[in-house]
């Protein structure tokens, strides 16, 4: 795996560039490059962070691991390009990543009129508010007048205007370009208030002075936060390929499959959904355009999403048991396609 800190600056994520980049054929493009371009936040634990030798970890950065890995048969084939909330579609409509995996919500604007394609979802969150525990503060009905950090070109932002106005509430927007600059704006004093997705107060809890028990996430969920990866519109095979990657992860954990157990599965596959799964049977990766182990190689190579879950999301301590984001089997609502 590649990291690489270049941004994109230039071209507008306008249909008609993405129609100009899609019609090469990102599937040939990625081939011929020998290595998938991601689009990370590359400042989110659980999400997306370099760990401490420098490689990007995070349940948006295995997504990318698995297409990689699907596709190239190596998971260590991906350049990771940490990109900020404005930066993102600009960098995907352009060409300068071939996938976004950045926590990014899905919403009828954007999949109407950024000429690219929600794939699925890899993590469902809810936007909330952080304060400092010793501020004493319960509920965000208290936050009338408070100062609040906020990330800009977000859909956070509308979230908190819509919220505070339907509660007759006031407040001051302090706005930052990335979720590192809101926490240290918060540390700092210059709000009163961090908001953003639940999971990313509870990533930026953890690199906090004060860490997570001098921090009050309150109850209240005010907004849907679908996240997931993203592709340009143009592109059908691609957009089926991240998608598939996606739901192969999925299927696999509810199927039992893991990467510690996969190779037994291929040699005595247990039913014929399995086979499919590991790659004996049927030819689910020759219509994708890719090879018959294309499936196996995300499993083996990067685990089912269960076992990325427990490697990334839980360790920022987000349990999933019971949560939205478990198997529909186990009260949830994650749920896949069959493979077939």
């Amino acid at each position: 795996m590649k990291f690489s800190a270049k941004i994109a600056t230039t071209v507008a994520a306008s249909a008609v560039a993405v129609a100009q980049v899609a019609s090469a054929g990102t599937l040939d493009d990625v081939k011929a490059r020998g290595e998938l371009k991601c689009g990370v936040s590359g400042g989110v634990p659980g999400f997306s962070a370099p760990d401490d030798a420098g490689r990007m970890q995070g349940i948006d950065a295995a997504v990318c691991d698995a297409i990689a890995a699907a596709v190239l048969g190596d998971a260590s084939k991906v350049t990771f390009i940490p990109l900020t909330a404005k930066e993102r579609f600009t960098a995907l409509a352009s060409g300068e990543v071939d996938v976004l995996s950045r926590n990014t919500t899905h919403t009828l604007t954007r999949e109407a009129s950024l000429g690219l394609n929600f794939t699925y979802y890899n993590y469902i969150d809810g936007q909330g508010f952080m304060v400092m525990k010793d501020s004493g503060i319960k509920s965000t009905l208290e936050l009338d007048g408070a100062s609040i950090c906020v990330q800009a070109g977000t859909t956070t932002e509308l979230n908190m205007a819509d919220y505070f106005r339907n509660n007759n509430m006031s407040f001051t927007p302090v706005g930052y370009e990335t979720s590192s600059q809101t926490r240290e704006g918060f540390e700092g004093g210059a709000c009163d208030v961090l908001t953003s997705d639940k999971s990313q107060l509870a990533a930026l809890s953890t690199e906090m002075k004060v860490g997570p028990a001098g921090v009050t996430i309150l109850p209240e969920t005010i907004s849907k936060e679908p996240l997931g990866p993203v592709v340009r519109q143009g592109d059908d095979q691609w957009m089926d390929i991240v998608a598939m990657t996606l739901y192969a992860l999925i299927n696999a954990e509810e199927l039992g499959i893991t990467s510690g157990n996969i190779d037994n599965l291929k040699a005595n596959p247990s039913n014929p959904n399995v086979a499919r799964l590991v790659g004996t049977e049927g030819n689910m990766g020759e219509l994708l355009g890719l090879g018959p182990d294309w499936s196996y190689n995300a499993i083996k190579q990067v685990g089912n999403y269960g076992e990325i879950y427990e490697r990334t999301v839980a360790k920022i301590g987000i349990p999933r048991a019971g949560s939205v984001n478990d198997l529909w089997t186990r009260g949830g609502i994650l749920y896949a396609p069959p493979i077939r």
